[in-house]
């Protein structure tokens, strides 16, 4: 049987939001899981079915990454849920699937300053996913407003010069934010992500 990931993610001070930036929250987010089985509820939560689970952690990122690009204070929990997809997804609110049931738990779970929860059912894999999640925790809890626009515009593959170009500014203050926001360790822990799924589908 397949493995997939669900996410599960709502906004952080989403009712700080004016109603404008907060619909264009949501439209942005919508944009980012564009071309997978997503639902939005409750104005500033959702979930998504994602069929191939090496994608989620970015997406994740994606979302965190424009969050933080709002202001210091807004963010995304969010929790990841891998296992034995089953039956094709059309309705994420009445899935009970492997992965829809480790997300949901694993959101529950989130407390304090806690962002991220990965959750599968090998111990091997969550013993990394675990120390992935307080990491990615660390590094999005500490990116200033112009670090979360490199860093989101990265993610979506684009290089720095294309990136300069994008946002307007000198490659040379996309460099220095990137740097400061520290993207190689990013990029590095989205490979020990797909690195662990890999040794999980081997099971």
């Amino acid at each position: 049987m397949p493995i997939a990931a669900v996410i599960t993610a709502d906004i952080v001070h989403s009712t700080k939001m004016p109603p404008n930036q907060q619909r264009s929250t949501v439209s942005r987010f919508g944009r980012i899981l564009s071309g997978h089985v997503f639902e939005f509820y409750r104005g500033d939560s959702l979930q998504a079915f994602i069929r191939n689970p090496n994608e989620a952690l970015e997406l994740v990122f994606q979302m965190r990454a424009a969050a933080r690009s709002l202001s210091a204070i807004h963010d995304v929990r969010a929790s990841i849920g891998i296992g034995q997809a089953g039956a094709r997804t059309t309705n994420t609110r009445t899935a009970t699937s492997q992965p829809y049931v480790l997300s949901g738990r694993g959101f529950d779970q989130l407390s304090g300053e806690q962002r991220l929860r990965i959750q599968s059912p090998n111990d091997q894999a969550n013993i990394a996913f675990k120390v992935i999640a307080q990491y990615a925790d660390h590094i999005f809890r500490d990116l200033t407003i112009k670090q979360a626009e490199v860093v989101g515009k990265l993610l979506e593959e684009k290089t720095q010069t294309e990136v300069a170009r994008s946002l307007k500014k000198a490659q040379a203050t996309v460099n220095k934010h990137a740097q400061a926001a520290s993207w190689d360790a990013i990029e590095e822990l989205i490979y020990e992500y797909k690195d662990a799924i890999k040794q999980f589908k081997l099971e």
